[in-house]
């Protein structure tokens, strides 16, 4: 769904071109694989699929699934880890959807062997396909972190992303809760990354330091395991599986998270955080906060197609 927002917000600054959209698709083996049922646990999941169709229904707007309907101008997306053949045809924007994953064995891997595929090493690998025309990224210190990994310069436009470009309006909310310590777990498990979140709540717990801790489930997890680990590890704290994390985000003292695009609205709103960066990097890849990466965007966009 932050794909969906952030296209549906750009889109609304172009509305003198038709738009047509559509859940993220694939072709070949994974595409195979996604009609099968087998990627669940992706973006090309029946389950996320269903939410991005009932979203963009209720806001109706146009569908063309796969693509297919139309000889389109532009293609404007979030990744580029996986671009079916038909659309490497077409003239590609890239927007960064959010955080990074960090360089592993994998992303070594991926970057050195072109026969291995880039999807197999995540988001780390976003922006090295250059198979787009346009990347449109979240902050100057993104920008650097991507020509150090063979982004050509001359192709990134540093415009900030929508929903991570104005983190203030997080402020204002109804959300009942205040000045406690707000982890955002992760859905490692899902994908079949070792986690041991015994350990790590204990660890939250020391962090913490006797406040109150209070857990947003990531939506990919499986709500009812991570719920009963909690409850036998830190069993007063709150466990939210629903609601606005922006917002908990926003009432917290400090957030704890991994790898999430969540610690950029953290960082945004000058909270302790606590991730896998260190401070002063995490303050140079956060978006800039012009309240305007959409529009900035479709700029791009239009200079593209007109180009």
């Amino acid at each position: 769904m932050n794909q969906t927002t952030q296209m549906h917000q750009i889109a609304g600054f172009m509305t003198d071109y038709d738009q047509y959209f559509s859940p993220f698709f694939s072709d070949g083996i994974l595409g195979s694989a996604s009609d099968r049922g087998l990627l669940e646990f992706t973006i090309m999941g029946r389950k996320r699929s269903e939410r991005t169709l009932d979203y963009l229904r209720f806001n109706n707007l146009k569908l063309d699934i796969g693509g297919f309907a139309h000889a389109y101008d532009l293609v404007v997306t979030c990744t580029d880890l996986i671009v079916p053949k038909h659309i490497r045809r077409k003239k590609i924007v890239l927007v960064q959807e959010g955080m990074t994953e960090p360089e592993t064995l994998l992303y070594q891997l991926a970057r050195n062997f072109q026969w291995i595929p880039r999807w197999i090493a995540g988001t780390a690998m976003t922006g090295l396909s250059d198979a787009y025309e346009k990347f449109c990224v979240a902050s100057e210190g993104y920008r650097d972190l991507f020509i150090r990994k063979g982004v050509s310069p001359a192709k990134i436009e540093v415009t900030s992303i929508p929903n991570f470009d104005n983190c203030e309006k997080y402020l204002q909310n109804d959300f009942d809760h205040r000045d406690y310590v707000l982890v955002c777990t992760s859905d490692n498990r899902e994908t079949f990354i070792y986690e041991n979140r015994p350990k790590n709540i204990r660890k939250y717990l020391e962090i913490a330091d006797g406040r109150q801790l209070l857990f947003k489930l990531h939506p990919n997890e499986n709500i009812e395991r991570a719920t009963r680990e909690i409850e036998r590890c830190a069993p007063q704290s709150l466990v939210f599986s629903e609601g606005r994390t922006e917002e908990m985000i926003a009432n917290s003292v400090m957030l704890i998270a991994q790898f999430s695009s969540t610690i950029f609205v953290g960082s945004a709103l000058n909270k302790v955080v606590h991730c896998g960066l260190r401070p002063e990097e995490l303050k140079s890849l956060t978006p800039i906060q012009n309240k305007s990466a959409a529009r900035k965007i479709a700029d791009v966009c239009r200079q593209v197609i007109e180009g």
